[in-house]
């Protein structure tokens, strides 16, 4: 098995190399475009059923960066990656919001949260009511009630 960080470099030279971007990769398998980068990136593990549409998508693809990629991956971050500006102000976005969002899930479902498990998660562009671009982010997750603990 190779290192993650050498199969991610493998991975993102096959999209560079297709001209494709994540948006385009996603349209063409039918997944989110932030799920194609995490499959890119090996935060997301590859199905069977998804194979033929992303080496469709990528020929470029070999068997075996298509085999890790259907390993369960280890799902971790850099902690250091806060630092970058833009994940700093997504976090700074759920901070500054968490509460208030919290409130409105308690009070719309009950007591719970939302699964980052059974989760969809995709990054729009669109255009403000002033012309200029803006930025979507759509959290898509279950919700999980909370349970009582009983014996």
């Amino acid at each position: 098995m190779e290192s993650k960080a050498r199969v991610v470099s493998s991975l993102l030279a096959v999209k560079q190399k297709s001209g494709k971007s994540y948006s385009e990769i996603a349209e063409e398998t039918g997944l989110t475009n932030v799920y194609v980068a995490q499959l890119l990136r090996r935060q997301a593990q590859l199905k069977p059923s998804t194979v033929p549409k992303l080496k469709a998508t990528l020929p470029d693809l070999t068997d075996d960066l298509i085999q890790e990629m259907m390993n369960p991956p280890m799902r971790s971050y850099d902690p250091t990656i806060v630092i970058e500006p833009a994940i700093y102000r997504l976090n700074e976005a759920v901070m500054h919001f968490g509460e208030s969002i919290k409130d409105i899930i308690n009070e719309d479902f009950g007591d719970g949260i939302m699964s980052a498990i059974d989760f969809y998660c995709s990054v729009d562009k669109i255009k403000g009511v002033d012309g200029k671009d803006r930025v979507v982010v759509t959290f898509d997750g279950k919700y999980l009630p909370h349970s009582e603990m009983l014996y």
